[in-house]
C-alpha cells in the first residue's frame, strides 16, 4: 500500500486490469481516471458462508468517487495493485459492457431468477454513472428476465431512473435504499467529500416515496464520538421521517483493512483528539465492541419508535459480524420486498 505517495498515480500501461480497453480523463472529473474494461461476467455469486440476504451481486464500477474515508470496500483496490486510499477515489474501473453481459447471463436457461443486489461494493450511482449511464441497461436486463433486484446508494442520480424502476417494479420485486450517515454539513463534506449533500439525498428519498417506494435509509456507519449522541441521532431520524422513509437500518462503524488506515489518516488531520479513543475501540477487531453496539441500540431504538419508523440493527443480518461476501462484493446489505409493488417491506 503506497500510503506515503498518495499524490502519485501509476501510468496506465503498468496497471494489470483484466479486459482494459482504454484509460481516459475528462475535465468534469478533475484528478479522476476512468479505466474502461470489457467484463467477461456481470453476476457475482455470494459465497455460501455469507449471511447476506441475497445470492448474487452486480458491480458496474470498481473504486468510488464518493471518497468516503470509512468505506469498507477500499481494500478491494489492492487486487489491482492500486492504493486503497486516494487511488480508490480517483482510479475508477468502468465495466462498459456490463448491461449486455448481464442480459446474456440472465437469459440462460439455467438462470433461477434469484435476487440480485447492486451497491454492495461500490456505488452504482456515483458521479461516473452520469457519464456512462450503465444502470438503465442493468435494470432493464434484470426486469426483462424476471429477476428481483435491490439497490443501495448514496447517489442522487437514482432520481433519473426512478420512473424506470417504478415500471420494473410492476413485474419484479424492486428494493431501494439510500445511505445517509452524516447530518452535519461540515462533517459530511469532510468525511464523505464526493457524495451529494445530505439534503439532496433526503430529497431523493422523498421523490422515491412519492412514487410509492417504501424506501429504507441506512443510518450507518454511526461514528463514535462524532455522530452518536442522542441529540444527533434524534435530529437525523426526524429528517429521515420527514423525507418519507419507511424504515431505518443502523450500525456502528466498521474499520476493515484499507479503510482503517485511511480513516486514521483522516483522524490525524481533522480530529487528532479522537485517535486514542478509536485505537482503543478498534484495537482487537474491525468492529466496534459489543458493549458500544449494545449502548447504541439502547439509545437509538426508542428514538426510531418515536418517529414512527421501522428499524433493523445491522447486527441482525449476521450472527458472525466477520462474515462477508467475498473480495469483490463484501458485506453490503439490502432487504427483500414483496412482489407486485414497488416497495420495501
Amino acid at each position: 500500500m503506497r500510503w506515503t505517495s498518495q499524490n502519485a498515480t501509476p501510468p496506465a500501461g503498468s496497471l494489470q486490469i483484466p479486459g482494459l480497453l482504454q484509460t481516459t480523463r475528462t475535465p468534469e472529473f478533475a484528478g479522476v481516471r476512468f479505466h474502461e474494461v470489457m467484463a467477461k461476467s456481470a453476476l457475482n455469486k455470494v459465497p455460501a458462508r455469507s449471511a447476506m440476504p441475497f445470492p448474487w451481486t452486480v458491480n458496474p464500477y470498481r473504486g468510488c468517487s464518493h471518497a468516503c474515508v470509512y468505506c469498507f470496500a477500499r481494500n478491494t483496490h489492492t487486487y489491482l495493485d492500486l492504493d486503497p486510499g486516494q487511488d480508490f477515489d480517483r482510479e475508477l474501473v468502468v465495466k462498459v459492457n456490463v448491461a449486455q453481459v448481464l442480459r446474456a447471463e440472465t437469459s440462460r436457461r439455467g438462470w433461477r431468477r434469484e435476487h440480485v443486489a447492486l451497491g454492495t461494493n461500490t456505488d452504482p450511482y456515483q458521479r461516473a454513472e452520469g457519464r456512462y449511464r450503465l444502470m438503465p441497461g442493468v435494470i432493464e436486463a434484470l426486469a426483462d428476465s424476471g429477476t428481483p433486484l435491490s439497490i443501495l446508494t448514496k447517489g442522487t442520480l437514482l432520481r433519473r431512473d426512478l420512473p424506470l424502476l417504478a415500471r420494473a417494479a410492476e413485474d419484479v420485486p424492486v428494493d431501494l435504499a439510500m445511505s445517509i450517515a452524516v447530518y452535519d454539513e461540515e462533517l459530511q463534506s469532510s468525511i464523505e467529500p464526493g457524495t451529494p449533500t445530505t439534503a439532496a439525498r433526503l430529497a431523493t428519498v422523498r421523490a422515491a416515496a412519492e412514487l410509492g417506494f417504501r424506501l429504507r435509509v441506512f443510518l450507518m456507519p454511526v461514528l463514535p464520538y462524532l455522530t452518536d449522541s442522542t441529540e444527533q441521532l434524534n435530529q437525523a431520524l426526524g429528517r429521515i421521517a420527514a423525507a418519507g422513509a419507511h424504515s431505518v437500518v443502523y450500525g456502528a462503524l466498521h474499520l476493515r483493512p484499507g479503510a482503517r488506515e485511511w480513516f486514521f489518516t483522516w483522524l490525524d488531520r481533522h480530529r487528532p483528539d479522537l485517535r486514542g479513543a478509536y485505537e482503543g475501540m478498534y484495537a482487537r477487531s474491525a468492529y466496534a465492541p459489543r458493549a458500544y453496539r449494545r449502548m447504541l441500540s439502547q439509545r437509538i431504538a426508542p428514538l426510531i419508535e418515536q418517529w414512527g419508523l421501522a428499524a433493523q440493527d445491522d447486527d441482525e443480518y449476521s450472527s458472525d459480524p466477520a462474515s462477508g461476501a467475498g473480495a469483490e462484493d463484501s458485506a453490503g446489505v439490502t432487504a427483500r420486498a414483496t412482489p407486485a409493488q414497488p416497495a420495501l417491506f
